[in-house]
Formats: C-alpha cells, sequence, structure tokens
C-alpha cells in the first residue's frame, strides 16, 4: 500500500500551523497476532454482479483445515452480507449447518469434530451489500467497504462504470467470507460474471472466457500459490489492455482507452524493475503474472493485490506531464517490490507492518539510485525523512504491540521512519551483507509470514552479529536523536576535539557515526560510537582541517545542528561527494543570507539548481545582476524542466519587461511546468495578453500551467468564465494542486452574480475538503472557514447560510 503521506505533509505545511497526526483515544490493548484456530487452505468463489443495486451475489467454496487443536466449529469474517445458506461440501453433496451471523462475524457449526490438519469444505451463498455497509477508514485508506461500485448505472456520462476490491487492512470479507487476517494464506479460484462488454483482472492467470446467452460473460481466473485474504481482488470495466513482457512472463497495464497510447511510457519501467529487484535480492519473482490496473475514485494511493496492483488515477498522465517526469514512478517501484515484502512474505500481524511498508518505502529508494543515481536516491531519502520529522510520530514505535485501530499502524512511522531506518542499517552492515540478508529473510519464510524478529535473526545469521542494539532502539523503541555537533581546535598542539551531544530528553541512543577529516586533498576516515549524552572524540592534525565532515555518509535518521562555519560549508559543497553535503551547504548558506548561496546556480543536480534558484528569489540578491545573468543562462538552457521552469519563475518576479519575448516563447513549452511558469510571468507584464493566452490554453492545462491558467482567470476575468473556470477545477484530480486551486475559487466566486452557480462551485470546493482525510480535515479547516467567510460576506445571507450548512455537514 503507497499512501500519499507526503502530499499530507506538504499540504498541512503549507495550509496548516502545525503538522501533528494525532493518535486515537484509547490504545491499551495489546494487539497480538490472530490466533490460528483454523487455516484457510483454498478459497473458491462465484461472482456475479447486481450494477442498479451495487450488490454482488456470492457463491464461496472455503476449504479449510485445523491448525493443531481438533474442532468443531468455525468462526469467519463475513461483513454486511445477506447469508442465504451454509453447508458442508463433500463433492456434489452438501449438507446444511447451523450458524449464526451478527452481521460481522459467521459462527459455523461443523459436522463433527475435525483434527489437526484434516481438511474440510464449507460452501457458503450469499449477497455482499456494500453500499449498506457503515465503514470507516484511515488516513492512508479513507473507506473500508471492500467492494466499489463506480459509476454503476452510467448516470455520470463523464465518468466510466467500474467495479475494484480494495482488500487491506480487513476489507475483502465485504464481498467474500474467509478468515479477514494477514497471517493466513490461500490458493484461490474466481469465476467473475459480467457484461461480457467489459474485462475482468484477478489474482493469478486467466484460464479461460465463457460466453453466456444473456449477454454476460464468465471469465475464470485461478491463483495457485497461497497469498494472504486482504491481497484478493476483482476489477472490472471498460479498460484498454497494454501488453509488456518480463522475459517470457505477461506484464500487463489495464487502462483507459484514452490513455493507451501513453500506457508504457507511465508503466514502461515495470519489466526493468522486475529484473533489478530479482538481481539485487537474489529471489526470482514468484507470481504467474504482473498486471497493473488504475481506478476511478480510488480510496488510496495504490495496492499490492497479489499479480494485479491497482493505482489511483493519479497515475494517469499525459505526455506533457511525462516531460516534467513520471511522478508515478516511485508509487510503480513500491507496489512491485511488496510482491517479495508483503506478498511472498507477509506481515505477521498489522502490529508489524514494518515488515510490509518499510521495505516498500526504501525500494522507491533502491529503484532510484539504480536508474537515476544516487543524488536522486538521497534526495528522496532527504524528503522521506522530512515526512516523517514533520509527522508530530516521535513517540510512536516501528513494531507496535498497542494501538487504538489497526488502521493506525499506516503512518509516517511504518513508511517514512521504516524506510529509513533500513538504510541506516544497509550503510552499517554493508551492501553485501545487507542484500544477502534480504535473501536469507525471504527464502526462509516465503509464502509464510514474517516479524521484525525474524527479521534480525536473518541478518544475524548472515553477519555473526547480535543486532539486538538496533532492533531495540528503532524497531521497539521510539523517537530518534537530536544531535548538536561542535568542534574545537588547537593548532598550537594539532589538537581536535569533536563534541557531539545527545539532546532528546527521553533516551540516549546508541549510533555508529563516520567522520571524514579533510586536510587539501587528503581525507581520512573514521568510525565512532555515540552512545552517551555527551560524546568526546579527539583526533591529531598537522594542518588545520579544512572540514570535519560529521555523518559523512548522510545515512543517520535525526535532527542536527551542525557548527560549522561558512567556509567549512563552502569546503564541503565542492569537495564532499554526497546531495545532502550539498544540500546543507546551500542551506545555511540562504538561512544566513549569504552570496555563497549563488554557487549552488552550477551544481550538477538539477534539483539542487532548482533549490537555490527559488532561495536566490527569496533573497536580497534577487537584483543582483551576475545572479540574474546565471538565471538567464539556466532559463535558455537548461533541459531539466522544472529547474527551467523555476528560472522563468525567478525572472517574472523580476518584472523586467525584456523577458515578455522569452515568457511568450515558452508559454508553448511541452512542458506544463515550464508553459505554466512563462503565462504567469507574462501576466504579470501583460495582464490582457495573459488572460487571453489563459482562456486558450485553458483546454489543456494540468500542474504549473493550470494553476497558471486559473490564476489568470480569476485575477482577470469574469463571470463569462465561469465554465472554462469550473470545468478546469473538475477537471483536475483531487491532490496538491486541486487543493490549491479550490481557494482561487472561493476568491473568484466573489465576482459570480448568478446564484446557482455560486452553489455549484461551493459544492465542488467542500468535497474537495472532505477529500482531505478525517484526521488532517480539522487542520486544514481554518483555511477554508478564512475563504469561505470572506464569500459569505461578499455575497449576502443566502450564500453565508448555504456555506454555514454545507461547513457543518
Amino acid at each position: 500500500m503507497k499512501h500519499l503521506l507526503i502530499f499530507i505533509v506538504l499540504f498541512l505545511s503549507v495550509y496548516t500551523p502545525q503538522a501533528q497526526e494525532k493518535e486515537a483515544a484509547s490504545a491499551d490493548i495489546y494487539r497480538q497476532a490472530y490466533p490460528k484456530t483454523s487455516e484457510l487452505v483454498h478459497t473458491k468463489l462465484q461472482v456475479k454482479f447486481d450494477f442498479s443495486k451495487a450488490w454482488m451475489y456470492g457463491k464461496a467454496w472455503l476449504t479449510l483445515q485445523p491448525h493443531f487443536y481438533a474442532t468443531d466449529t468455525l468462526t469467519l469474517d463475513a461483513k454486511g452480507m445477506d447469508i442465504k445458506e451454509v453447508a458442508i461440501a463433500k463433492g456434489n453433496v452438501t449438507t446444511a449447518l447451523k450458524y449464526s451471523y451478527d452481521n460481522a462475524q459467521l459462527f459455523v457449526k461443523l459436522d463433527k469434530v475435525y483434527s489437526a490438519k484434516e481438511k474440510y469444505t464449507i460452501y457458503v451463498s450469499y449477497v455482499s451489500k456494500p453500499n449498506d455497509l457503515k465503514a470507516t477508514g484511515s488516513a492512508a485508506i479513507t473507506d473500508a467497504k471492500g467492494l466499489y461500485f463506480i459509476n454503476p448505472t452510467g448516470a455520470d456520462k463523464d465518468k466510466p462504470t467500474q467495479i475494484w476490491t480494495q482488500g487491506e487492512t480487513e476489507a475483502n470479507s465485504v464481498w467474500m467470507p474467509t478468515i479477514d487476517k494477514p497471517n493466513q494464506k490461500s490458493t484461490e479460484e474466481i469465476y467473475m460474471t459480467v457484461p461480457a462488454k467489459y474485462v475482468t483482472l484477478s489474482n493469478g492467470l486467466l484460464i479461460n472466457q465463457q460466453k453466456n446467452a444473456d449477454g454476460t460473460r464468465t471469465d475464470y481466473w485461478k491463483m495457485d500459490l497461497p497469498h494472504a485474504p486482504y491481497l484478493f481482488f476483482m476489477g472490472v470495466g471498460d479498460f484498454a489492455i497494454v501488453k509488456d513482457q518480463y522475459k517470457k512472463m505477461e506484464v500487463n497495464y489495464y487502462v483507459e482507452k484514452k490513455y493507451e497510447p501513453v500506457a508504457k511510457k507511465i508503466f514502461g519501467h515495470t519489466p526493468d524493475m522486475i529484473g533489478f529487484y530479482e538481481k539485487i535480492l537474489g529471489v526470482p519473482y514468484q507470481w504467474p503474472k504482473y498486471s497493473q490496473i488504475v481506478g476511478r475514485d480510488y480510496v488510496s494511493g495504490a495496492m499490492e493485490n497479489t499479480t494485479a496492483t491497482l493505482h489511483q488515477e493519479s497515475a494517469y498522465q499525459n505526455a506533457r506531464q511525462l516531460t516534467d517526469g513520471n511522478a508515478w514512478e516511485e508509487t510503480i517501484a513500491h507496489e512491485l517490490f511488496h510482491h517479495w515484502f508483503g506478498d511472498l512474505v507477509t506481515a505477521e500481524s498489522w502490529s508489524n507492518l514494518t515488515v510490509n511498508e518499510s521495505f516498500a518505502n526504501y525500494s522507491e529508494y533502491l529503484w532510484t539510485e539504480h536508474e537515476y543515481g544516487k543524488d536522486f536516491a538521497d534526495a528522496h531519502n532527504f524528503e522521506d525523512m522530512q515526512g516523517y520529522l514533520q509527522s508530530g510520530s516521535e513517540q510512536k514505535q516501528l513494531v507496535r504491540f498497542y494501538y487504538a485501530d489497526k488502521e493506525d499502524m499506516f503512518d509516517a512511522v511504518s513508511y517514512n521512519k521504516g524506510g529509513r531506518i533500513l538504510h541506516m542499517l544497509r550503510n552499517y552492515v554493508g551492501d553485501d551483507a545487507f542484500f544477502k540478508s534480504l535473501n536469507n529473510y525471504l527464502t526462509t519464510n516465503k509464502f509464510k509470514t514474517g516479524e521484525a524478529d525474524q527479521l534480525r535473526l536473518a541478518f544475524e545469521d548472515v553477519t555473526g552479529e547480535d543486532l539486538n542494539w538496533f532492533w531495540n532502539q528503532w524497531y521497539y523503541g521510539s523517537g530518534h536523536p537530536k544531535l548538536k555537533i561542535d568542534y574545537v581546535y588547537d593548532d598550537a598542539h594539532g589538537n581536535l576535539q569533536v563534541i557531539i551531544l545527545q539532546t532528546q530528553a527521553d533516551k540516549i541512543f546508541r549510533l555508529p557515526i563516520n567522520i571524514d577529516i579533510y586536510n587539501g586533498s587528503n581525507k581520512s576516515k573514521h568510525t565512532v560510537w555515540l552512545q552517551n549524552s555527551t560524546d568526546t572524540f579527539t583526533f591529531s592534525y598537522s594542518q588545520h582541517p579544512d572540514l570535519v565532515n560529521v555523518d559523512a555518509a548522510k545515512a543517520t535518521l535525526c535532527e542536527k545542528t551542525d557548527n560549522k562555519t561558512t567556509e567549512n560549508f563552502v569546503y564541503q559543497f565542492t569537495h564532499a561527494p554526497n546531495y545532502l553535503d550539498r544540500k546543507e551547504a546551500l542551506d545555511y548558506f540562504a538561512a544566513k543570507g549569504l552570496k555563497e548561496l549563488a554557487i549552488g546556480l552550477n551544481d550538477p543536480f538539477a534539483r539542487l539548481r532548482k533549490q537555490t534558484i527559488e532561495s536566490l528569489m527569496e533573497s536580497k540578491f534577487a537584483t543582483d545582476e551576475s545572479i540574474i545573468k546565471r538565471v538567464e543562462e539556466i532559463a535558455a538552457s537548461e533541459n531539466d524542466k522544472k529547474t527551467k521552469a523555476a528560472a522563468l519563475t525567478f525572472l517574472g518576479a523580476t518584472g523586467y519587461s525584456k523577458y515578455q519575448t522569452l515568457f511568450l516563447k515558452n508559454a508553448d513549452d511541452s512542458s506544463y511546468s515550464v508553459a505554466g511558469a512563462a503565462l504567469s510571468g507574462l501576466t504579470v507584464l501583460d495582464p490582457a495578453n495573459g488572460y487571453s493566452l489563459a482562456k486558450k490554453y485553458a483546454a489543456d492545462a494540468k500542474g504549473a500551467l493550470g494553476e497558471a491558467v486559473l490564476s489568470g482567470l480569476i485575477t482577470q476575468g469574469n463571470e463569462a468564465d465561469y465554465d472554462v473556470i469550473s470545468n478546469l477545477f473538475n477537471q483536475t484530480s483531487f491532490g496538491q494542486e486541486k487543493v490549491g486551486m479550490a481557494f482561487g475559487i472561493v476568491k473568484y466566486l466573489a465576482r459570480v452574480t448568478d446564484i446557482s452557480k455560486i452553489k455549484k462551485s461551493i459544492d465542488a470546493v467542500m468535497a474537495v475538503r472532505k477529500s482531505i482525510p478525517a484526521q488532517y480535515r480539522n487542520m486544514s479547516d481554518p483555511a477554508f472557514k478564512q475563504a469561505f467567510d470572506a464569500l459569505g460576506k461578499a455575497k449576502g445571507k443566502e450564500i453565508d447560510t448555504y456555506i454555514k450548512e454545507s461547513l457543518s455537514q
């Protein structure tokens, strides 16, 4: 599961005063792994959909066996169903069984006492009614209905009719009776009867298709390898199937037909990713195929259903968006890696979610490092670390046996922090040991379950080292170190003291730290251990060091106050090898208001050039002629589209009319980022022309161009532009861009007189507000309320009342 945690953190940092996660009210129950009284062995389903009612008619044959103790009872999860029949099945003969049902679980009295590993098959006939079920989700997974009918009657002409399922955490039991726990594994058969015009997707392989006399078709999908119930999947819709392959294995992309031409540009790295992950893990991809499907109105980012990953529609990008880089590539990598960590070896309990999600999170780093280089990967690593540090999750343990709800586990600790912990572990044991240990864990536990201690044992087996100290503080402990680093030089005696204080209040971390000491062209490497509130390390030198680089690998998860001099940071920028070495220096220069910041304009990594441009634009050097000249050069020749856009934005902020021709030239750029920056700059210099071009480009405007078009229309437009503005807003997928647009829409409505149009747009903005996960909505609401208050005062009592009623819902 890849959710939009990064977006949430960014959103809160922009629109709210403080970004904090709030723990649920009660978390005093020990959350053990679910007892395995009975084991699933095989699941066979026959399903047919009633689109008009949004119901599913199902028949299930579940083969089970007692785990160890003999039993004559069985408890199945079956949420919100109409149960029609429960029976024991022996061949073609079924014998009714006694049962009771509480709308969540089905309690069955078996026909006899079954002993350990003695198999039997239960038959259940039922109706699934997901829309009648009251289910709540989480920040990561915003709903838990399990089975979703999207526009089932076709009433919305702008939205396709689809069906898809979402099982994690325990929602697949809305549409199939099962033991809906992560420590269960089952093979699977599904017969799906659908209108013949639709295609289907499920786990495993499509064995055959049977046309029916009533205009339907029955597709038979089969998975011969065991996997957890939450990974079962069904997808139905009018999809194009774009075929790819890895070696001889089918790799398919199920997309809406208008995205068929660009599907391979979005998902086309998938075969290479499979090969790369196989190589570093030494474990072949175990499953019979790999398909990816994009669902409308999906309730999370993406989900690693075995062999059938489901993505939300944000995965869709057109050719212009992709010129800025594939914004969904890390998610594609994340879900694929789950097919080793999560699907092949599954977390035994939600408390141990780290063995699923922390690895999938870190796989994004691994793929980015392999495909785009260490700078790209380290930049992603830093962003994910900030996502954790800004989340307010410091008191949460990575392995958590106490939580109020299993959904609480899907947070910045399980994902962001867990990934950074793996990065530290890799840095500590070395690449060879790290990947051999992962191989050991996977091969030892494949098609079974795993937990953090099994991971520790796998590493200890390979390294020969007791790693309890690492696991105790990082997996079973909370928080992170906060380091204050000082330097004392005694040139007279050639003596250096590096003094490191751990300033966090609750505990002292044991940390191996690399210290590199630079002296001219020479660099000496040292590894020291922090294990006290204050540690002092002494080094001798014959010449005053140019730089002492603490945490030289930049791999430690920590907050750091590093009291270097300006000269040290200049040397660090030009001599130290890592992305964070240079970023730390640029951040220091920016914070101190130093012109040395401008050296970042020549950094080899585009992202740091972009950061430098953005920092200089906010500095007192924004009018410096030498800096403007360098930014002009970047605007003219930069290959990275987002960096080029930053340069155009910088030049636009100068207000110099000489750039008008440059902006006109770039307003037609294939990149939305570049075109958006150019249009914004042009609108400042020539508002009338900017307004005219905004109307011209509105038909194809996403990302930065969409924001620039909307801004131009809102600031210069009138009520006649309502339909263009409204369509642009409605066609933007939910995300940071749309949230930003929402505030502009509210401002624009003050110039609209048609009450029905105002109410329609208020409803659209309210829908965006409600799409923000509930636990964060109370943080964003003050900003929405402020914008709506101004609109209510401007438009009078009727609109003010309508707004207040909408906010209260």
